[in-house]
């Protein structure tokens, strides 16, 4: 029987992480308005995915105080009981769809309130982290004397090291998902669509407690090069490959990561598909092979398997990437990319990674992707999923 995760030491881990990154910054408090960074912090939810992208939901973190969740008023009862929030009070809006041309009113109000916070919990402390924020609130908090610092490097290194029962609740999420993928693989045809496709995935998912899916990346035939393509009405037809990445939040509010390719309608691959494939497969196998803690994020990129010349300008966005509430720090790059943003940092145990892998040549039909989730041990690299393994037989 699978063992169920303590949501309360879930959240006190999560809360406590927070505190002690935040007051290794040195700030009074943090402003959280991304609903993943409110949840992890709180294990409070409410509309996901509209909040997203209105921002009418916020909670305040005083370093060395309370925890106030500012909610929409009719929803306050969705964080009652939770012990990681002291106070629940009615958000305050300066969103122009919610209000108007009096956005800089209420703009200046919702400052105010802050910064009070800030005041009394601060001890004198004039530095306030926030995760984001629009330009109007910030202006005005400034304009308060409140000091703004970017809150992302708190939550997102906060983030990254799991504990045994932030684990214990991946596995189960990441179990929906493999259930997920094997309704897919069942159910999957010649003459059906992308979209029905996609649509039996995200059923799947809702069917076994998960939420809401982050993309709409499967594709097949020539929309499987190049990757992002998101999908479509094509109608697949045998001998297509069907590639996807499942980007599915599962119970928990847990993100899945897995991607797969198959050949539609169950023959065997062509001799091209097969050199995809067993390509992809062995980038994966040599590049989780690699992770340990101690590894430095630099190292690992340049130790990561060298992609043949046809396949580098069709590279993947990245080599690995945190997983946990959604794609999470570290973001590994390949050392092609130094100009984009490439960084170090240090893998640590607790920390799950999902290892990439897309092969696709410029101008060629298809191309394969493929990904595994891996949790780093003290032992090295151990792989998250148990039951959709790659079909290293079947290619």
């Amino acid at each position: 029987m699978t063992e169920l995760p303590n949501e309360q030491a879930m959240r006190s881990y999560r809360l406590d992480r927070i505190r002690s990154l935040m007051a290794e910054a040195d700030v009074a408090g943090l402003v959280l308005f991304d609903p993943v960074n409110i949840r992890y912090a709180t294990g409070s939810r409410n509309m996901q995915v509209w909040t997203m992208h209105n921002p009418c939901r916020y909670a305040f973190i005083a370093t060395g105080g309370p925890v106030i969740m500012f909610d929409l008023g009719s929803s306050k009862h969705l964080a009652a009981g939770l012990e990681t929030i002291d106070e629940i009070r009615p958000a305050s809006a300066w969103d122009y769809m919610m209000v108007g041309s009096r956005n800089n009113e209420m703009a200046a109000k919702w400052a105010a309130e802050i910064a009070d916070l800030v005041d009394r919990h601060g001890g004198g402390n004039k530095r306030l982290a926030m995760d984001r924020a629009d330009w109007l609130p910030v202006q005005a908090l400034q304009k308060l004397g409140v000091e703004i610092e970017d809150g992302k490097a708190i939550t997102e290194r906060a983030r990254q090291i799991k504990s045994t029962d932030e684990i214990k609740a991946m596995r189960i999420s990441f179990d929906a998902c493999e259930e997920s993928i094997a309704v897919l693989k069942s159910r999957l045809k010649p003459g059906m669509r992308e979209n029905e496709a996609l649509g039996i995935l995200m059923q799947a998912n809702l069917d076994r407690g998960g939420e809401y899916p982050e993309t709409r990346l499967l594709s097949s035939g020539p929309r499987t090069n190049p990757w992002f393509q998101e999908t479509s009405d094509r109608v697949m037809e045998v001998g297509d490959l069907m590639s996807f990445d499942t980007d599915l939040i599962g119970p928990y509010g847990i993100y899945t990561d897995i991607s797969r390719s198959w050949v539609v309608g169950g023959g065997l691959p062509t001799d091209e598909q097969r050199r995809l494939y067993e390509l992809s497969a062995r980038q994966l196998d040599h590049n989780i092979a690699l992770l340990r803690p101690g590894m430095g994020f630099v190292e690992y990129g340049e130790k990561s398997y060298p992609l043949p010349g046809e396949f580098l300008a069709n590279r993947y966005a990245d080599v690995a990437h945190g997983c946990g509430m959604g794609v999470e720090y570290p973001l590994i790059l390949y050392p092609e990319d130094e100009e984009h943003g490439l960084y170090d940092g240090v893998f640590e145990a607790g920390m799950v990674v999902c290892v990439e892998s897309y092969i696709g040549a410029v101008g060629a039909r298809e191309g394969v992707k493929l990904e595994q989730p891996v949790l780093i041990t003290e032992n090295g690299p151990e792989l998250f999923i148990t039951d959709c393994p790659l079909e290293d037989d079947y290619f």
